[in-house]
């Protein structure tokens, strides 16, 4: 019997792309997905770890995942997730054991850590299963203890918990064969970070290393959001959309996992449409609004750096203009004059009079000197106030 597997991770359920709300998105995926399961007639999927982006998240994020699950199901496939560092496990363990009534399976608790979910392979007496088990994001400091550790390190926990499911296997293995799966939601080493993972290590907390998962049939692997293989049997499906300006370039998508009696047989992509394409841009404002070759830009989202010498009048508003979803905007000015060394404070104490004191001041918080018409301007008002001063 074949049994055919689904690794995503990474939903961020609630999240928002620069202040813009993606449950749109979110739910255009979650259609993706339940057709796909459909079409390959997938029997699990899998959800290595930061299902939701908030550790109590609102009522319509609530409501999309409850429509996910139970859309999945209906679908003919089982569901196993575990928690990432984005959830909260015990709010997201709620109500686990009559979840795993209907095909939810849920791998929040440390206590469940050795405790698979069991799916026959076939065979005389089923002698052949798959053991599917979850490793939640383990906080060091809050695990350690109870994992028996001396050292509150990524490394001594995850090898802690590690050896506990390699425990549980061996000893299931001594009355049939065993093919085990392992969820986790943890940084190993080799993977490649993009900015949209927050706090990936704090206080020189570094990867674990990939070596921790040797002999487990397929390890599948959350919390960065680049779909990659570290290894033939441990890899990360990445984020389902994109989360950050640095994922521009990613293929967003997932893994297809057959395992069969005689393990895993095969391993293939998945790929999902992006609702909107994201567009990384530089170079004069000038260039950016004339330019025919960022013609597809201006129905994506935005990141734009502008190169201009000195910065434009109302950049934002012009860029809009024509790439009306711009979200970022930034100034990295070339062939400009070297920035000076002294603080704002010394050389407004070097000022000659209170027109180089104000012009200097918009020069300060904009990025360019005042042009003719704005030193006009505050010339004639800084008489003004001298004229009211001398009649008072």
């Amino acid at each position: 019997m074949n049994m055919r597997l689904l690794h995503t991770s990474d939903w961020h359920l609630g999240r928002s792309f620069h202040g813009v709300g993606m449950l749109d998105a979110q739910r255009a995926f979650v259609d993706q997905l339940v057709a796909r399961v459909r079409e390959l007639s997938v029997d699990v999927v899998l959800i290595a770890g930061d299902v939701y982006d908030r550790a109590l998240p609102g009522v319509d994020v609530v409501n999309l995942l409850d429509d996910a699950l139970v859309r999945l199901t209906a679908a003919g496939a089982q569901v196993v997730l575990t928690s990432g560092n984005h959830d909260s496990a015990i709010r997201l363990g709620f109500a686990s054991r009559l979840l795993e009534k209907g095909g939810v399976h849920l791998r929040t608790r440390l206590q469940e850590l050795d405790v698979p979910v069991l799916l026959p392979l076939g065979g005389t007496g089923t002698d052949s299963v798959l053991a599917i088990y979850g490793i939640p994001w383990l906080e060091p400091r809050l695990v350690a203890e109870h994992l028996g550790v001396d050292t509150a390190s990524h490394f001594e926990v995850t090898r802690a918990a590690t050896e506990r499911i390699r425990a549980d296997v061996a000893t299931r293995s001594e009355s049939r064969t065993v093919h085990s799966v392992v969820l986790a939601h943890t940084f190993a080493s080799g993977g490649i970070s993009s900015d949209s993972e927050r706090d990936l290590s704090i206080g020189g907390v570094g990867a674990v290393p990939l070596d921790l998962f040797d002999g487990f049939s397929y390890t599948a692997l959350g919390h960065l959001h680049g779909r990659q293989s570290l290894s033939a049997e441990v890899r990360y499906s990445g984020s389902p959309l994109a989360y950050s300006f640095s994922e521009a370039k990613h293929q967003k998508g997932g893994w297809l996992v057959d395992v069969d009696r005689s393990g895993v047989t095969a391993v293939e992509e998945i790929l999902w449409d992006a609702p909107r394409k994201l567009a990384v841009l530089r170079g004069t404002l000038d260039g950016l609004l004339e330019s025919p070759e960022h013609a597809w830009a201006e129905q994506a989202y935005c990141q734009v750096t502008l190169t201009d010498a000195q910065r434009p009048a109302q950049a934002m508003e012009r860029l809009r203009a024509r790439y009306p979803d711009t979200l970022v905007l930034g100034f990295e000015p070339e062939g400009a004059p070297a920035a000076s060394q002294a603080s704002y404070s010394s050389r407004l104490a070097e000022a000659e009079d209170d027109l180089a004191v104000c012009c200097g001041f918009l020069e300060h918080v904009r990025g360019r000197e005042p042009d003719t018409a704005e030193q006009a301007a505050l010339t004639e008002a800084l008489e003004n106030v001298r004229l009211q001063e001398a009649s008072l």
